[in-house]
């Protein structure tokens, strides 16, 4: 996929990356199709990723990244260090068409009030109190 995201675009992405923590981590297998499949599945719900690539060197991170890529049809944001930042728009979901307004079959009423008296206040006993202890405490 072509990278189409404008620089502002790429900036805000970084920043929401920034506090996501690795979805997924590679393993010493590198990049198989299992690891390829659970990226598109992680990008389906998240749209968003951060993948750990430990156990690659840096030379190796980046022909990883641009085959996740390239498999996936995403976008590689960020590389940095040994994390592998991976953005792939969602799809835009038709919306649902909505049910026709019929009248509910069961009616309810509303509540009954209940049998219950009111609740009496009681008086505030924190200054009564205060100062019976400080005159307590002032007798010898």
């Amino acid at each position: 996929m072509e990278s189409n995201l404008s620089a502002a675009e790429r900036k805000a992405l970084k920043a929401r990356a920034h506090n996501l923590h690795p979805i997924l981590q590679l393993g010493e297998k590198g990049l198989t199709d299992a690891v390829i499949a659970e990226i598109d599945r992680a990008l389906g719900a998240h749209e968003l990723i951060k993948v750990r690539a430990a156990p690659l060197n840096r030379d190796e991170r980046e022909v990883a990244l641009a085959s996740i890529c390239e498999r996936t049809n995403a976008q590689a944001i960020q590389h940095i260090g040994k994390m592998l930042i991976i953005y792939r728009k969602k799809p835009e979901e038709p919306k649902k068409p909505t049910r026709s307004a019929r009248p509910r079959s069961r009616t309810f009423s509303p509540r009954q009030a209940s049998p219950r008296p009111p609740r009496r206040r009681l008086p505030s006993r924190s200054t009564p109190l205060r100062s019976a202890r400080r005159s307590r405490s002032s007798r010898p």
